[in-house]
């Protein structure tokens, strides 16, 4: 019972009734407390959104609560008739697998993609090169998905689900993670730019390279600025582009540049090259623009003699003719998509740890990579599929679903798979940053023995592929 006693005509609360009252206010019973969610997932790009409609499929997950911060305006849907966007993913068996499973991949035939059923990559300062593709084509080697295309599919699905709610113009400021397992807090707690507060048991970071969850975690990490740009385009083909399904790939002396088929008459491009280069190939009028990609896939760049050679002597020694013989050019471009041209910075970089108690990363805010071997999203596509699994494995057993233990099975399964492939695509970019003569020979030799020998080349597609 309460007690109340009037002084000087104005009711106060007994000593007794301050202590009640600050219990109930440090207890959380007010109005304006954190809201509790299961799993919070904080980044609404491509692998963040594709988590929370996996997490949503999962029939483990049916009475979880579960938040999507997004820190853009509500997305406002893709145009499957209007122009071709200019980012644009290369999607692999497993990434495509991820989407049949969460029924988004439907909504994406409905709409627009293009199948790649040969890849080819060559060398500019000698005849190596080497050709992808299933046995008989039997199989797709990737598919040009636009970017927004694929979250606008995710986000219909995500509409459906009755467990996740999506939070735009949701920006983290600070995050507070539990110590360990033992920490009397046991919950992981975020506040946002607006100044409302959340805690879940489980925090996941898909907030990018500059993730604020990775930080709070205070996990170490290995990055690299490569001093590189990359420039992505739309871009209009020549009438004699036949059904376009070919994806070229030419490394030159300042980096890659690839064409990616999106239609007959339509390819994106990504061209890695400098800062100074990029800058200039932004800035250029259309037409000189389309030259300057047409002399990339076409010009001859001098020549490492002594390479050139070698490559005669080793397509002797397996019977082959000459690699030059085996080039296939690109179609011609004939324009570019106004407005289309844009850049970004190119870098590496790898988080030492995905989880702790409480927190797990994925996606950039794990892991980034070059985009010359199309591996980045699908690495994180990749990630989603392994966490999903391992929450619902951890869930149905009884687990919390931020304890760090069962967590760490998330960890190594990412590992194993991640880091053979990051550091072989890290291994290319370095390999191919060079007109060292010597170097010049080695990777050619390299690539034209793995042309040449079909158990080592199928072995590096099925990696691609997925």
């Amino acid at each position: 019972m309460f007690v109340l006693l009037r002084r000087n005509g104005v009711l106060a609360a007994t000593p007794k009734l301050r202590r009640i009252s600050a219990r109930l206010l440090s207890s959380g019973t007010t109005a304006d407390r954190s809201e509790h969610f299961d799993i919070i997932i904080g980044g609404g790009g491509l692998v963040g959104t594709t988590l929370a409609a996996a997490l949503a499929k999962k029939a483990t997950f049916a009475n979880k609560k579960v938040l999507l911060l997004e820190g853009a305006p509500q997305f406002k849907g893709f145009n499957a008739s209007g122009p071709y966007q200019n980012r644009v993913s290369a999607i692999n068996k497993n990434s495509i697998e991820l989407f049949k499973s969460i029924e988004v991949w439907p909504l994406i035939e409905a709409a627009r993609f293009k199948s790649v059923k040969q890849m080819q990559v060559w060398e500019s300062h000698s005849d190596a090169l080497i050709h992808f593709q299933d046995n008989n084509f039997a199989s797709d080697v990737a598919c040009i998905i636009e970017n927004d295309l694929i979250l606008d599919a995710v986000y219909t699905r995500l509409k459906e689900a009755t467990n996740v709610q999506v939070l735009n113009k949701a920006r983290i400021e600070s995050v507070r993670l539990p110590k360990d397992a033992q920490d009397n807090r046991n919950t992981s707690e975020l506040k946002l730019q607006d100044g409302r507060s959340f805690t879940c048991d489980l925090l996941i970071g898909a907030d990018g390279a500059n993730s604020i969850v990775r930080k709070e975690m205070g996990v170490d990490v290995f990055s690299l600025n490569y001093e590189r740009m990359g420039l992505v385009a739309t871009l209009d083909l020549s009438d004699d582009a036949g059904d376009n399904s070919v994806a070229f790939q030419r490394f030159l002396p300042n980096g890659p540049v690839a064409l990616l088929p999106l239609s007959p008459k339509q390819s994106s491009l990504v061209w890695s090259t400098s800062v100074t280069h990029a800058k200039q190939l932004q800035a250029l009028p259309p037409a000189e623009f389309v030259d300057a990609l047409n002399e990339a896939f076409c010009r001859q760049y001098p020549r490492v003699e002594l390479a050139d050679k070698a490559l005669q002597a080793l397509n002797a020694f397996f019977g082959h003719t000459s690699a030059q013989n085996q080039l296939q050019y690109p179609p011609r471009v004939t324009g570019v998509q106004t407005g289309s041209r844009a850049t970004f910075p190119l870098g590496f970089l790898h988080a030492s740890s995905y989880v702790t108690t409480g927190a797990a990363l994925v996606g950039d805010a794990a892991h980034r990579v070059h985009p010359l071997a199309g591996q980045g999203v699908n690495l994180g596509f990749s990630d989603v599929r392994y966490l999903v699994d391992t929450l619902a494995t951890a869930a149905y057993a009884g687990f919390k679903l931020g304890d760090k233990q069962h967590l760490l099975k998330y960890e190594r399964q990412c590992l194993t798979k991640n880091v053979p492939i990051m550091i072989g695509v890290h291994g290319l970019h370095t390999l191919y940053s060079t007109e060292f003569s010597p170097v010049v020979l080695l990777r050619s030799l390299g690539l034209q023995l793995t042309q040449n020998l079909p158990p080592i080349k199928n072995m590096f597609m099925r990696g691609a592929m997925g």
